[in-house]
């Protein structure tokens, strides 16, 4: 289904990521799902990352959709790994001072045919609020967050006028004192300090990063509106607390957007050199994947962001060997810490024939792939929609930001994953493997994960919420001023 809008000239709807994978990811979809309703899109990504893509998945990447147009502006950063996300620091510091100018000038050039008549920004990018102004244009902020990830952001300062953060001394990230109950947060009663975005465990009330996602999320409030990519029934108790918060705007839960793209964008085929991916990605782990059992293959994959050290690397591989269990392995190139990941050989020569390792490859359709049946993942927001979209079940390692808030929904709201220890070690590892796909607790979390999969199907349905939320939110908010100046 869809719904075509109609005039003679089309709306013009700006859309710029935060500059890392799991952001560029779901805008992309979001922008699809636009411009396949009637938008002319320009998105935009940093130097870098533009040709990171150019250099994953060719010039057909940018090109062949008409009235779908990539655009670039510096991200103000010195050169890097041109293989490897950035550093997150640096980029919310140069966030901060250096994109606006150079987002206002590309503004500048762009507004004439279509003129630009919104923009959609991603909820961390909020610079770009300063810009709608000036265009006199609304603007919608994309939280690619969970709606829990994102009420933890919202209660920083809570946090902060409590005096709980920022911790009083080193002490308190091991004494314990992490696991304190906050019960003052509506909507998310079981709350640990532990399990608010990692960012409050820090002693430094000057943190970039505690500070940064502060100040976004208050600028929340100047938006015209909110999106995220969830799904009603699926938070619906945080979502209702969230929508009493008088300062925020109308919120939009508009997700799975996979779902919503399968069924809403017609020409599926107009936009398949439309892709994300700022790695290569692997297509031989299907051809392994062919034959194998049902649910039999553990998936592993801790996203774009997280690193560790090479010990972590071992201890996880040796876990996933002795499990004795099938395996396909994502490692990036910048996962460990400063070095490349180096495996032993005896690892390599014992998981021979039930385990494949890759460099990066299309998660999605991996994750629905008859033959997995469990997914070993940092909890990104992404990677844990994909897994409720798919009916599988996780055990969660997180590494920062909200991925803790993730971790806690998924194992203990939600029932269906596992949470492995900070210190990872092989004997935890190779028994929550086990226990996960051949456990009966694990055969209890893949029932809940199948329950939760229909109710995401539902949400995405013609009369499912999250179409009814997107419907809405064009007409009601993206469309307001091309209306207005189509009327005059």
């Amino acid at each position: 289904m869809g719904f075509l809008i109609p005039a003679k000239k089309k709306p013009h709807a700006v859309c710029i990521p935060y500059p890392a994978q799991g952001h560029v990811t779901p805008m992309l979809k979001l922008a699809k799902l636009l411009h396949s309703n009637g938008f002319h899109i320009t998105f935009v990504n940093t130097h870098f990352n533009h040709k990171r893509l150019l250099k994953s998945r060719g010039v057909s990447s940018i090109s062949g959709v008409p009235g779908f147009d990539f655009k670039s502006i510096p991200d103000g950063l010195p050169p890097s790994n041109e293989d490897a996300t950035q550093d997150i620091l640096a980029l919310c510091e140069s966030i901060t001072n250096n994109f606006l100018a150079p987002f206002l000038d590309l503004l500048s050039n762009l507004n004439h045919d279509p003129p630009i008549s919104c923009i959609v920004s991603d909820g961390v990018m909020s610079f770009t609020l300063d810009a709608a102004k000036q265009l006199g244009v609304p603007e919608v902020l994309f939280w690619t967050t969970s709606a829990c990830g994102f009420m933890g952001y919202l209660h920083y300062q809570h946090l902060i006028d409590q005096g709980l953060v920022p911790l009083k001394n080193e002490e308190d990230l091991t004494n314990g004192y992490l696991d304190m109950h906050i019960t003052t947060v509506p909507g998310m009663d079981n709350m640990r300090l532990k399990d608010f975005p990692s960012f409050v465990r820090t002693t430094d009330p000057k943190e970039t990063l505690l500070n940064y996602l502060n100040r976004e999320s208050k600028r929340a409030s100047m938006a015209s509106a909110i999106i995220l990519n969830t799904f009603e029934e699926l938070e619906g108790p945080v979502l209702d607390a969230m929508r009493s918060i008088s300062k925020l705007p109308p919120i939009f839960t508009i997700g799975p957007l996979s779902l919503l793209n399968n069924n809403m964008i017609m020409d599926a085929e107009l936009y398949s050199s439309l892709g994300s991916n700022l790695w290569k990605e692997e297509f031989g782990c299907f051809e392994w994947l062919k034959g194998r059992r049902e649910a039999s293959v553990v998936y592993v994959n801790f996203g774009s962001i997280t690193v560790m050290s090479n010990e972590h690397l071992v201890e996880f591989a040796w876990g996933l060997a002795n499990s004795k269990l099938d395996f396909l392995w994502v490692i990036r190139g910048d996962l460990v810490k400063g070095d490349s990941a180096v495996l032993p050989q005896e690892f390599l020569e014992e998981i021979n024939g039930r385990g494949m390792l890759a460099t990066w490859c299309p998660q999605e359709e991996v994750l629905n792939h008859q033959a997995i049946g469990g997914f070993l993942t940092h909890s990104g927001w992404n990677s844990t929609i994909e897994s409720i979209v798919a009916g599988v079940p996780m055990i969660s390692w997180p590494f920062f930001a909200e991925q803790q808030t993730n971790c806690r929904y998924v194992c203990v709201e939600w029932g269906l994953g596992m949470e492995i220890d900070n210190d990872v070690k092989r004997d935890e590892v190779e028994k929550q493997v086990r226990e996960l796909m051949e456990g009966e607790k694990g055969e209890e979390m893949r029932k809940k994960a199948m329950e939760l999969k229909k109710k995401a199907f539902r949400a995405a349905e013609p009369t499912g919420t999250s179409t009814v939320n997107f419907e809405r939110l064009v007409h009601e908010v993206l469309l307001q001023c091309f209306s207005q100046a189509s009327d005059g």
